[in-house]
């Protein structure tokens, strides 16, 4: 589980300068319904948070699904030649054409966040935000859901 101030450190430490509340937790997108279905028992998420030049990714763990301290991907804004961005049942599916080819993504919906790894790994409390555990200290902030609308839109933008 990563808070946003630990997203934020990361990302400084490995050189990047992180623009404000544009980080979200990502996956690759399966090619079809079978890959979506083996994708679950062992899905990988991401963080992918958009700097000052390009956008990275940083993988969380396996076992701890903490955020490692490592960039997995980076993709600078100028190798970006289209983004396109559409509901895909209760996610949605980031396709970004790059000067390498195209890769596609996968954000959980707001919405379900709490429910889903996102809520999770966002704010390392499941389902607390919902109100199921009550108001109070326990509740955490969910960036992803936060930073979800914000950051689709500044990844549109990109394809301009």
């Amino acid at each position: 589980m990563a808070s946003r101030k630990k997203v934020e450190e990361i990302v400084r430490k490995a050189g990047y300068t992180p623009m404000e509340k544009r980080a979200i937790v990502v996956t690759y997108a399966p090619a079809n319904l079978s890959d979506q279905i083996a994708r679950f028992f062992s899905n990988e998420f991401y963080v992918l948070q958009m700097c000052e030049n390009s956008l990275i990714l940083i993988p969380f763990g396996k076992l701890m699904l903490d955020l490692k301290k490592e960039v997995a991907l980076e993709i600078p804004y100028d190798r970006i030649h289209g983004v396109e961005i559409r509901e895909n049942m209760l996610n949605y599916r980031i396709e970004l054409d790059t000067e390498d080819g195209q890769i596609a993504l996968s954000a959980q919906q707001k919405e379900l966040s709490e429910f889903r790894s996102s809520g999770t790994l966002a704010a390392g409390i499941s389902g607390l935000n919902t109100g199921i555990g009550g108001a109070g200290f326990l509740k955490e902030d969910n960036w992803h859901r936060t930073n979800l609308d914000g950051t689709l839109e500044a990844l549109k933008k990109l394809a301009c």
